[in-house]
């Protein structure tokens, strides 16, 4: 640094060799904390279901919709995922290690894409026996298991249920004013059928 000095008398050596000192500094912490990255942590797994409700109607196509977000883990690919559904008949496997386990199952399967976090269930031509409660679970490759809150899926017939109780009150509603116009007619009528009944009467011996 002396022969610096006097051959460039004019510059500060002395900043310019800190700043050098200071890039050292950090690349030596950056070298430092390397290896604590490199230790396994616990998976921090978020399992996303949305909506919390979904109504279909007989007949349709519904998708469940799950999603997984792992900010430390960008490739999802080694999770396990399982998806069952519980009734007042209780609890049944749809669908493990990422495969529908249903025998002779042609409707119900995943239709995500597990590398992008989106393991969602599809349900094809949906029947009334569907209803329940669906629950998407993971299992990480520690052995943790992760499970959504669940979608509460509710099936109308193919009617309507809505549709038929409207219908239903729209047929007593003209029923009832059907039966009101005619005991209208009646009590209005029978005053004259009571006349007409006299005339009658009063014609026949003739």
């Amino acid at each position: 640094s002396a022969v610096l000095f006097s051959l460039f008398p004019g510059t500060d050596i002395g900043a310019t060799g800190g700043s050098a000192n200071k890039e050292n500094a950090a690349a030596v912490t950056h070298v430092t904390a390397q290896p604590l990255l490199l230790t396994p942590e616990p998976w921090n797994l978020l399992v996303t279901q949305t909506p919390a409700k979904e109504k279909a109607k007989e007949g349709e196509t519904v998708v469940l919709n799950c999603h997984l977000n792992s900010p430390q883990r960008p490739s999802l690919t080694d999770l396990m995922v399982k998806w069952y559904k519980e009734d007042e008949k209780g609890q049944m496997d749809l669908l493990e290690k990422n495969v529908t386990i249903l025998p002779n199952n042609s409707r119900i399967f995943m239709s995500g894409d597990l590398s992008q976090g989106d393991v969602s269930l599809i349900i094809l031509n949906v029947t009334t026996s569907d209803h329940g409660i669906y629950f998407c679970e993971v299992t990480l490759p520690d052995g943790k298991v992760v499970t959504g809150d669940g979608t509460k899926l509710r099936i109308r017939r193919a009617l309507g249920l809505f549709g038929i109780e409207e219908s239903i009150g729209t047929i007593i509603g003209v029923v009832a004013a059907g039966i009101g116009g005619i005991v209208v007619l009646v009590i209005v009528l029978t005053p004259q059928l009571r006349k007409c009944s006299l005339c009658m009467r009063q014609e026949s011996p003739q």
